[in-house]
């Protein structure tokens, strides 16, 4: 083979590898934007679900707390009522009491 016919193979040949590796970088290049893509996608559906967690767990802490406190309202009605009905049932005793010792002021001073 005469040596030009030989060199533009040889040409020939460089040119086309350095058209597959550029072929190969930029077919490298859309899979890295592609794997970023999908990265970013999947961090942002797991930051979606955190956050639904997050409010799902605060919603349930809500419940909980609203049921305490109407319980702890509740058991504090429960007790003013008994206190209440206790209190109503010394006044006629509570009102004896303070008429006897006035009765034995008066009686005292005379």
């Amino acid at each position: 083979m005469p040596r030009p016919e030989v060199l533009e193979r040889i040409k020939t040949a460089e040119s086309e590898a350095d058209e597959a590796v550029a072929e190969a970088e930029r077919e490298r290049e859309e899979r890295l934007a592609e794997a970023r893509e999908r990265a970013e996608e999947i961090r942002e559906q797991a930051e979606q679900r955190a956050n639904d967690r997050a409010e799902e767990r605060l919603s349930e802490a809500r419940t909980e707390i609203e049921a305490e406190r109407e319980s702890i309202l509740a058991d504090g009605r429960a007790e003013r009522e008994a206190l209440e009905a206790r209190a109503e049932g010394n006044v006629e005793e509570v009102v004896a009491f303070v008429v006897a010792r006035f009765e034995e002021e008066v009686h005292a001073q005379t």
